[in-house]
């Protein structure tokens, strides 16, 4: 029964196609869009730094990592419902997307991948001057 929870949760939670078959658990994301950048917030509680790789390749930015459980633990749970293993993420950026100036951080179990973008693609605001008539 817990693993066809597991099995329903899972498919719920991730309607999209950013996720890798591999994958033994998918964390959530919120993706922003700014003047300026984008922003991908990824929720991995538990995750070891060491343990994510981000990589941006001919314009598909991966997160993918491994959150760990110790086997000690494990033997001592009467019941386990967090999600561990490896997981992979895919998502295509859009060309206005600089792969160049992309960085990544995390506090408090929160990924947060920041892609600029390209100073030519970001709207700039012209103003409209009044004509003079003499």
């Amino acid at each position: 029964m817990d693993q066809l929870f597991n099995d329903v949760f899972l498919r719920s939670t991730t309607t999209d196609e950013s996720s890798v078959v591999t994958s033994q658990w998918v964390p959530l994301v919120d993706i922003q869009e700014e003047n300026d950048k984008f922003v991908i917030f990824a929720d991995l509680p538990g995750v070891d730094p060491k343990q994510i790789e981000v990589q941006m390749e001919k314009g598909i930015l991966t997160i993918r990592g491994e959150r760990r459980i110790d086997s000690r633990q494990s033997q001592s749970f009467a019941r386990t419902e967090r999600q561990h293993g490896t997981f992979h993420r895919r998502f295509a950026l859009p060309d206005s997307a600089d792969p160049e100036g992309i960085s990544a951080s995390g506090s408090n179990g929160v990924l947060e991948v920041v892609i600029p973008k390209r100073p030519e693609t970001t709207p700039r605001r012209i103003p409209v001057g009044l004509v003079h008539n003499s």
